[in-house]
Order: C-alpha cells, then sequence, then structure tokens
C-alpha cells in the first residue's frame, strides 16, 4: 500500500491519567493505581489510533510523562535532586535538568510492560519511540562524562540494550527523537550518527530519526518566527544522514518553511513526510494532506512515503488530536487515488 499512516509518537493523556493539555503533566495517581491506568491508556491509544485508520500504531507514550525523562527515569547514575539549570536547544529555553553523577548504567527494562501490552492487542505493525542520544545530553546535565559525545554514546549503549528488548517484545519500528539535530547540524552530521549507530546495533528492526522543530509550545513558535521564510538547516546535515544506517527519517513539511526539494537529500531512505501541524487546533482537510505527500512524491519515490504528523501531539486536546488522526488517515487514502 502506497502512503502508509503513523504518528510521530505522542497522544494526549485522558485527564483520568495526567493532567490535560501539558507538555510535561503530573499523574492523577499512584503505585499500582498508576500502573494500571497507563496500561488502560495504552490500550486506549491503540483503540483511537486503529479506528482512526492509522496503519502504523505505537503506545502513544501513555507511560511516560515526558519523551526524554521517561527513558531517564530507569537509568542509574543520574542525580534527579541535583538540577541545574541549563539552556535546551542551544540556549532557545531553559530548564531545571538533572545531572549524570557516575557511570550510566539501566536498572531495568524501560518499555518492555507497555510494549508487550501493546504487542499482544493490535495485529498491525507497532512502532516505538526513545529519545535519541545527542537530544538526551542536551537535556541533561554532566558533573561525570565531562564530555558529550562521550555521555551520548554511553546513553547509546543505554538504548541498545532497550532496542533490543523492544524487538524481543515484538516491535517492528524503533525511532529515535532527535530535535537536537537542527540545532548542532555538523554535530549531527558527524557524532549524531554515530551514536545513532551505536544504539541501533545488532537490532534487527526498522529503524526511523525524528527530526522536528520541536511541539507547539511558544519557546519553539517564537524560535521559528526568527528562521527566515526558508528553513535550509537540513541541507547540511542531510546527505550524511543518506549514507548513514537509519532506515526511515521523519520531519515536519505542513506549514513549515522546509523546501520540499531538500528531500530528494534522503535518497534511498523512507520519508515520513508530517501532514498534520500540532501548533494549531485547526483541522486538516483531507485534500490539504494529500497536497503535501503529492508535493513530497515530486522529490521522494512513491513506495518510500509514509504519511505522518509533524511532531508529537502530547499537549493538545484529546478531540482534536483524535480529529487530526483521521485527517491523516483520510489525506493518505486520498494521495492513493490522486498520486498513486
Amino acid at each position: 500500500m502506497l502512503f502508509p499512516t503513523t504518528i510521530a509518537g505522542s497522544l494526549p493523556k485522558p485527564a483520568w491519567l495526567a493532567e490535560p493539555n501539558k507538555l510535561w503533566p503530573q499523574w492523577r495517581l499512584h503505585g499500582d493505581a498508576l500502573a494500571a491506568a497507563k496500561d488502560d491508556a495504552t490500550l486506549l491509544a491503540l483503540k483511537e489510533q486503529e479506528d482512526a485508520g492509522i496503519d502504523i500504531v505505537c503506545d502513544g507514550e501513555q507511560s511516560r510523562q515526558h519523551f526524554v525523562h521517561g527513558f531517564l527515569e530507569a537509568v542509574d547514575g543520574i542525580d534527579f535532586a541535583k538540577r541545574v539549570e541549563m539552556g535546551i536547544r542551544n540556549d532557545r529555553y531553559k530548564a531545571m535538568c538533572p545531572t549524570v553523577v557516575g557511570e550510566l548504567k539501566l536498572r531495568h527494562r524501560v518499555h518492555g510492560r507497555e510494549a508487550r501490552l501493546a504487542r499482544a492487542h493490535t495485529k498491525r505493525k507497532l512502532k516505538f519511540t526513545l529519545p535519541g542520544p545527542m537530544t538526551i545530553v542536551d537535556t541533561i546535565a554532566d558533573a561525570h562524562y565531562g564530555d558529550r559525545v562521550k555521555m551520548a554514546m554511553a546513553f547509546a549503549g543505554l538504548l541498545n540494550e532497550e532496542v533490543r528488548g523492544l524487538v524481543a517484545d515484538g516491535v517492528d519500528v524503533i525511532q529515535f527523537d532527535e530535535p537536537a539535530f537542527n540545532v548542532y547540524m555538523e554535530a549531527a552530521a558527524g557524532w549524531g550518527i554515530e551514536a545513532l549507530h551505536r544504539a541501533i546495533d545488532g537490532a534487527n528492526c526498522t529503524s526511523a530519526v525524528h527530526i522536528c522543530y520541536g511541539y507547539g509550545i511558544p519557546a519553539n513558535i517564537e524560535w521559528k518566527a526568527t528562521l527566515g521564510d526558508e528553513w535550509r538547516q537540513y541541507e547540511k546535515f542531510f546527505p550524511a544522514l543518506a549514507k548513514s544506517r537509519i532506515d526511515q527519517v521523519s520531519l515536519e513539511c505542513i506549514n513549515s518553511h522546509v523546501p520540499m526539494s531538500v528531500l530528494k537529500l534522503l535518497h534511498g531512505k523512507d520519508v515520513l513526510v508530517g501532514a498534520i501541524d500540532v501548533a494549531t487546533d485547526r483541522i486538516e482537510t483531507p485534500d490539504e494532506v494529500a497536497a503535501v505527500i503529492g508535493k513530497a512524491a515530486e522529490y521522494v519515490p512513491a513506495q518510500k512515503i509514509i504519511a505522518c504528523t509533524n511532531c508529537g501531539m502530547a499537549p493538545m486536546r484529546r478531540e482534536i488530536a483524535a480529529l487530526k488522526l483521521e485527517a491523516l488517515a483520510r489525506g493518505a487514502a486520498l494521495a492513493r487515488k490522486t498520486y498513486g
């Protein structure tokens, strides 16, 4: 099937699980009750995707408070009480970040429970998302390694442990979220890709990297307004990414200023074309979604295109997110008729 559909990763959490409409919500429950509620929310996220017509489904990141820290919570060597104010994404905004104080080790499997639950309850292809090594080191303070590359490779090793576990759980696609790639372009073309290779080493699955300009939060919206009429940052590292061992690249396309022509620099890769804008509550029409896919097809072979959302949908209202999922599926169906 041409133009299968998927999402970048996160979906809004139900109000009975966590605070609504927040990127970093507080849980409503604790202990065993929280664990059971996360299970319920994961199954609901799967059902919502299937009902909308999404082909490659995921857990919606329902068990994670934050896309980076959901992984870090299972890592020894991090002091969450020792928080340091840091400039994130090249000082785009500041955050209080935990500190690496010793050798990094996985305490236990991170997403095994939700991966096995999801695999048991869907027959569709299953994708799981993990934070990329470069984005992790851009979101945590270092009082041990003294070198960003060394720390990134240490995190990549831990990610590889989890990736191998997820593959054993039956996950088909592992996606690394690397918003830092379009901030540190030269590093992304070098040690950023090397760290991803370390993270997927020996894993028998499809690998993907999600690169975007961030959630639709004020700090990101203000930053994007400074980038000019054409966002050509990707040209600096797409040639290196095209030569990498990563199978798929996920990008935001609709309502962005990324010239579609840069997609041809990803020759040989599957491209997850963001055709749903997560920075607005307006629901895209099928025609609009299909038009984005059609424009991408001018530079990427149609069989290499997967229709996707621009970024995660975690901070959105649930009813809006559900309608956008339906719009994505309907738009992809229209694109098959128009461009297939």
